[in-house]
């Protein structure tokens, strides 16, 4: 959805009605997540995608009736035993699809919530399901304001209040409410929409390395830094338009920075005087991920260096090191793929292995 926000927004800006299919909820191996969204605009023009290509055909008809009728549908699609090839998910897995008309007098706050996005800012977009509220009705949550109504004021009061918690995690998915915001109570379904800011992939040490990982690091959604405390290494042209370059001594730059739970923090700079100080800082603060790189030796002098300076075994489990995936990986680039998929799969709980030698379900389901 994010992706697609800028397309979506220009289509809006000039009046133009468009069809937006949404991910609500999914089971087994569905190929995308709650959130994953598809529009067809003016013209038939398609952008998005609900679930790589296996029912796109028919959300686009649907999307088309749904602007010219103007009513939202609620539409399941599953795998079909009899024809896999029919309208429905080869992958075995199922996915419902909340699509809905959008235009300036249906969804008024759809500008400020797109101009939000783009900002980086957080906002959380509540949409009703299914119940005897209005399917499709829509509510704006920002940390300090709210636009739209789901029809009710106590189901909005209800759902302002989980919205800003989900946002404060990243978290989308359904919530379930009587008519007037009832707890315990499941008679109206809405979708919690979270944009969260991108997650922040902060890098040490302004190297070759460094620059290739900041690359994947971007193309994987994550706001960038590359942190180096030689100014001859850490300029700007060395690296990725988009990616902030700061001139600074590593763990005095980390000291000074918020990370939380989807932050990733990469140590590259391959120095016991830049590595150990920061790290004693990165294994004390809130990351999903820390790694660092070096050798066999040099990973077994940082441990000793790191246990050395009072950091617990507890602490230091946390250090992914020596950096990366097992691929073999040489070039920068190669092991810039290497980290990003040891990323990868710790954040989604992957093992790490080929998927001809595992089995079972292909997306294990794991927050962040």
């Amino acid at each position: 959805m994010r992706d697609i926000l800028p397309v979506l927004g220009r289509w809006y800006a000039a009046g133009e009605p468009f069809g937006l299919a949404t991910v609500v909820s999914v089971s087994r191996s569905a190929p995308r997540d709650p959130g994953a969204a598809m529009a067809v605009g003016p013209g038939g023009e398609v952008v998005g995608s609900v679930s790589g290509g296996c029912v796109e055909g028919a959300v686009f008809e649907l999307a088309q009736e749904v602007v010219a009728s103007g009513e939202a549908r609620l539409e399941t699609f599953g795998y079909s035993d009899e024809d896999a090839f029919a309208v429905g998910l080869t992958c075995g897995g199922e996915i419902t699809l909340l699509v809905r008309d959008v235009t300036p007098a249906l969804d008024p706050s759809f500008a400020a919530v797109a101009e939000t996005v783009a900002a980086g800012r957080p906002v959380t977009v509540a949409t009703v399901t299914d119940g005897p509220a209005a399917r499709g009705a829509t509510l704006a949550v920002w940390p300090d304001r709210v636009a739209g109504t789901l029809g009710t004021t106590g189901l909005d009061v209800a759902v302002t209040a989980d919205a800003r918690g989900e946002l404060a995690l990243g978290a989308t998915g359904l919530r379930h409410y009587g008519p007037h915001g009832e707890r315990r109570e499941d008679a109206v379904t809405v979708f919690l929409h979270s944009f969260a800011p991108p997650p922040r992939m902060l890098v040490f040490g302004a190297i070759d390395y460094a620059a290739a990982v900041a690359r994947i690091g971007a193309f994987l959604g994550y706001r960038v830094t590359v942190c180096d405390a030689r100014p001859v290494f850490a300029t700007p042209k060395r690296f990725p338009e988009g990616v902030e370059v700061v001139v600074d001594w590593p763990h005095r730059y980390l000291r000074g920075t918020d990370t939380d739970e989807r932050t990733v923090i990469c140590v590259l700079t391959h120095d016991p005087k830049f590595d150990v100080p920061l790290l004693e800082e990165a294994l004390r603060r809130p990351a999903a991920y820390i790694g660092a790189m070096g050798n066999r030796r040099t990973h077994d002098d940082r441990r000793k260096r790191l246990t050395e300076a009072g950091l617990t075994v507890s602490e230091l489990s946390r250090l992914r090191s020596p950096i990366g995936l097992d691929l073999g990986a040489r070039t920068p680039e190669e092991v810039a793929v290497s980290v990003a998929a040891e990323i990868v799969a710790l954040r989604w709980g992957g093992s790490g292995a080929a998927l001809t030698a595992t089995a079972g379900a292909i997306h294990p389901r794991k927050a962040v």
